[in-house]
């Protein structure tokens, strides 16, 4: 810690200087080899050289990154030797610190990610003030002392973090947080390490990256972490950058993946096992992946669609292009899981798919034929009146009476709506929609939007095949 708080505070007074700053700092680093490599490799590395030149000399890296960015790969690259050196401790306390440095080196990784559209200068800030977030507790436990060996046995005893904060505070007497604001202070360690320290939950994007980062890091390094937790932080991180989970999730395997060249770079390969592991979003992704599309209603689109089964009108569009157009409205707008349409057999006995999208659109097209010839037929008596019908519970007493076993296993069990399609006052076959893949029920006003797509239809069809 001393070799790592003489670094930083020459690097400050650098910073002070511009006009010697460059030259200075090669020359401060240059005595000592192992920093000067570290640098340079980290300094041609793919994160940070974007297809330029290798650079040779601390001074050209600085001319080429800027004096901040070069500062922090510094402050950085000491850091991690200074603790990853660390003599004489105990094998349970040196684990526990080189899994806070796995965790607080990625979690400076993300808080940069999650600050990709803002200027590099920030997130070279939110970068070091996020791997020096626990510094405190890093200096506590390189220094190998008794009180490190009790603590670390009576942590490991601990079920929850509250727990944990008990402990620390019985036995130090303070809690790692204050110890890493005192060190802030007293090494002049920038305004956004203290802020984030001192007002974690400041809305500023800097603060939030550095808070969020930090806690999704730590639910990562879990061997079992609750899911709960973890989408409530995905949720939270998404929502600051304006993006869906998944694509967060993605971003953030991209990120884990250049975490461990860089950790390499900096010659710190022992955290590379420790990082968090994210196959715990990965096995999220594919469970999403794998689990049925749930499609919910969206304005934009209806209208969108509306539109042009407006234009569909007026040009006398062909069938296709009407049914498809309609097809999609229910599905993207109105948020049905599947719908077709069905078309009557030239005997007027079967109603039979022509046009499918969604969920099982391929099972649905081979197997969804409705014979008409029933005692009670529903779909006989929405032939017959020329009129829409919203099955809203098929297993109510209302609609049992209709649901023959053929149908039952065809239709969605919570919920169907149908509408004729009429041509010259004369039923040529259905419009079908439901939401049986994501198991959801329909409303009334889903059905109320049903039925606009379906009259806007008809008319259009009667445009183009009326006489």
């Amino acid at each position: 810690m001393p070799a790592l708080c003489s670094t930083v505070k020459t690097l400050e007074k650098l910073a002070k200087d511009d006009v010697s700053s460059l030259g200075l700092l090669g020359k401060s680093v240059m005595h000592d080899n192992a920093l000067t490599s570290r640098i340079l490799r980290v300094a041609n590395s793919a994160t940070y050289n974007k297809g330029q030149n290798q650079v040779t000399t601390v001074s050209r890296a600085t001319v080429v990154l800027g004096f901040d960015t070069i500062r922090n790969i510094c402050i950085t690259a000491k850091l991690l030797s200074s603790l990853l050196e660390s003599k004489g401790l105990s094998e349970p306390v040196y684990h526990r610190l080189i899994k806070l440095m796995a965790r607080a080196f990625q979690a400076a990784m993300l808080a940069k990610m999650m600050l990709r559209d803002h200027d590099e200068e920030l997130q070279e800030e939110v970068f070091i003030a996020s791997l020096l977030y626990h510094l405190g507790e890093s200096a506590f436990w390189s220094t190998g002392c008794d009180e490190a060996v009790v603590l670390d046995v009576a942590m490991e005893q601990c079920s929850d973090n509250k727990q944990e904060k008990g402990v620390i505070r019985e036995i130090l007497g303070t809690s790692f947080n204050k110890l890493s604001l005192g060190i802030a202070r007293s090494w002049g360690l920038g305004d956004v390490l203290l802020k984030s320290l001192s007002s974690p939950d400041e809305r500023t994007p800097e603060i939030r990256s550095i808070y969020l980062a930090n806690q999704i890091s730590e639910i990562l390094a879990q061997e079992n972490p609750a899911p709960e937790e973890l989408q409530l932080k995905l949720k939270q991180a998404a929502s600051m950058l304006g993006i869906e989970v998944d694509e967060l999730k993605l971003r953030m395997i991209r990120c884990s993946n250049a975490t461990k060249k860089l950790a390499e770079a900096y010659g710190a390969k022992v955290l590379i096992e420790h990082l968090p592991n994210p196959m715990h979003l990965k096995k999220d992704l594919l469970a999403e992946i794998n689990a049925p599309l749930v499609r919910m209603p969206n304005m934009t689109l209806q209208l969108k669609k509306l539109r042009e089964l407006t234009d569909c009108a007026i040009n006398k569009s062909d069938f296709n292009q009407v049914i498809t157009t309609t097809l999609e409205g229910l599905l993207e707008g109105v948020g049905v899981d599947r719908c077709g349409v069905l078309l009557l057999s030239p005997n007027r006995k079967r109603l039979q798919p022509r046009i499918v999208l969604g969920e099982g659109a391929e099972q649905m097209k081979r197997e969804f034929v409705i014979t008409l010839e029933q005692p009670q037929c529903l779909f006989c008596d929405s032939i017959e009146l020329k009129q829409a019908m919203f099955v809203d519970d098929p297993g109510s007493h209302k609609w049992r009476l209709y649901m023959d076993p053929d149908l039952k296993s065809k239709v969605s069990a919570t919920g169907f709506m149908i509408f004729p399609l009429v041509i010259d006052q004369k039923v040529i076959g259905m419009i079908y929609a439901d939401r049986a893949s994501s198991e959801r029920t329909l409303t009334q006003a889903e059905f109320d939007d049903f039925t606009h797509f379906a009259q806007l239809a008809n008319v259009c069809l009667t445009a183009t095949m009326g006489h």
